[in-house]
């Protein structure tokens, strides 16, 4: 499982994305049918940047005959309230308290879920780690708990006065926030954008899919953050939380977000990259 993909480096074969489910020959036939469906376009919008994807946007150009577009939707386009649950804002008065970079923000997003074993493997490695920290805990994230029941007795007392536990966050609120110094996170992909572009260094937990590719571009190829693959064994997460958030390796991977953040931002700017795209997009629709 460490080998290396030659086909698509940097992976290793553990990365790449592998479909579990009853009948998973049907799914990646839908998942062929779409890549053919997608060459048949008249146009593809891509939803990353050039700065972070160059590469690999330059190889996809050469299976695509129709013009793309790399467009990252969150940043280019009002966000609408698409919020699966009922925000909590009160966190942000809290990290209103909070010394700047000093916040570990936890969040897995709306789909993934564990077991309590993972649950408490995570609360032991926050606790024992000294950090503050801003841990979503959205109802349904742990099978057989309606939200915090399977938390380690002990846990509240051993975090009291560092750390506070919502059911669902402002997620890009929190993120932008200067008292947010890290997160970790799934590495869903608008997640990972998200925090790309705020300029904040990551811990990687994926689930399933497309994360594990994520998160070895987050480690290996963007350096930008830690990853722990499946292992939240407490011992792991706990080195994981204090060399992101007080050792010199965190610092220089928060370095690296925030010159990944620049580039960004100079790209959304008039003449900027994604500026440019973006009325070739337009050009493009207004030629049908």
């Amino acid at each position: 499982m460490e080998e290396a993909v030659e086909e698509v480096p940097p992976l290793k074969v553990k990365d790449m994305p592998v479909i579990e489910m009853y009948n998973s020959e049907d799914a990646y036939n839908n998942i062929a049918k779409m890549v053919e469906e997608t060459k048949k376009a008249s146009a593809v919008i891509f939803n990353t940047f050039q700065e972070l994807e160059q590469p690999e946007i330059g190889r996809l150009n050469q299976h695509l005959e129709s013009p793309n577009f790399a467009i990252p939707f969150h940043k280019c386009f009002s966000a609408a309230s698409s919020s699966l649950l009922a925000q909590d804002m009160s966190s942000i008065s809290w990290l209103d308290e909070q010394p700047p970079k000093s916040v570990l923000y936890v969040s897995f997003g709306s789909v993934a879920a564990m077991d309590g074993t993972r649950l408490l493997e995570m609360a032991w490695g926050l606790a024992n780690s000294g950090s503050r920290f801003l841990w979503a805990v959205r109802p349904g994230l742990v099978h057989g708990s309606e939200w915090l029941e399977m938390l380690p007795s002990g846990f509240f007392e051993a975090t009291s006065g560092r750390g506070i536990i919502i059911k669902w966050a402002p997620q890009q609120e929190i993120l932008s926030h200067p008292s947010v110094g890290g997160f970790w996170t799934h590495c869903g992909w608008n997640s990972t954008l998200e925090s790309i572009c705020e300029g904040v260094p990551m811990i990687c937990s994926p689930f399933f899919g497309d994360q594990f590719v994520n998160a070895r571009y987050v480690s290996d190829v963007w350096r930008v953050g830690i990853n722990l693959h499946k292992d939240l064994e407490r011992g792991r997460t706990e080195n994981g939380i204090r060399k992101l958030m007080v050792e010199r390796d965190g610092e220089e991977m928060r370095k690296m977000a925030m010159l990944l953040k620049e580039k960004i931002d100079a790209g959304l700017k008039m003449g900027g990259s994604t500026n440019r795209e973006l009325d070739e997009l337009i050009n493009v629709i207004s030629s049908f």
